[in-house]
């Protein structure tokens, strides 16, 4: 039977669609139930819909302060759709300790860096303004600590002379797009 995943999004969500279009093989072993965004205005949410996927938007907003309740309002908007996996794939928001206990071994999270290098934001820049040669993508179970569950892979991506933030970023995001879903696959069958 296959498992049921939720993809966390904030964004355009291009790893989105790269996970969601992976998991149409019926050997996946998993299918895309819903994507959730945390803002309404998320380009994710369309191109999820477009592609039949049930969407929901829990805008952290109206909970400023009170990321239990935020969190609550996460966990209610995954019950109907009985959920197995979380991927967080651009989800701007940091969770705390105990949604992410109740998804232990159960949650994984896409970064843009060779962790535990970078963790956080900025990580392109951050490479780069070190003199880094490698920049690259890590796909790694959640836990409590930011960025610092178990890596489950890396893709490196070589810095070159003159490198932008944004032309790293670019190069990253075309390994992430291939390295997701494969990483996926393998934890779901495991």
């Amino acid at each position: 039977m296959s498992k049921r995943v939720a993809i966390f999004i904030s964004g355009g969500g291009s790893n989105m669609v790269a996970l969601a279009t992976a998991m149409r093989a019926p050997e996946f072993g998993a299918i895309p139930a819903l994507v959730l965004a945390n803002n309404a205005g998320a380009g994710g949410l369309q191109k999820a819909a477009a592609m039949g996927i049930a969407t929901e938007v829990v805008d952290h907003r109206p909970f400023k302060g009170d990321r239990p309740a935020f969190e609550a309002a996460l966990l209610a908007a995954l019950v109907p759709h009985n959920i197995d996996i979380i991927c967080l794939a651009g989800f701007m928001r940091v969770l705390t300790p105990l949604f992410i206990n109740k998804w232990r071994g159960k949650m994984l999270n896409i970064h843009p860096s060779l962790l535990p290098k970078y963790k956080g934001l900025h990580t392109h820049q951050r490479a780069i303004d070190a003199g880094d040669r490698m920049g690259g993508v890590s796909v790694h179970e959640v836990t409590a600590e930011l960025d610092g569950g178990p890596l489950l892979a890396q893709i490196k991506v070589p810095i070159t002379l003159g490198e932008t933030a944004e032309t790293l970023a670019a190069k990253v995001l075309e390994q992430e797009h291939l390295l997701y879903p494969k990483v996926l696959k393998t934890f779901v069958n495991r």
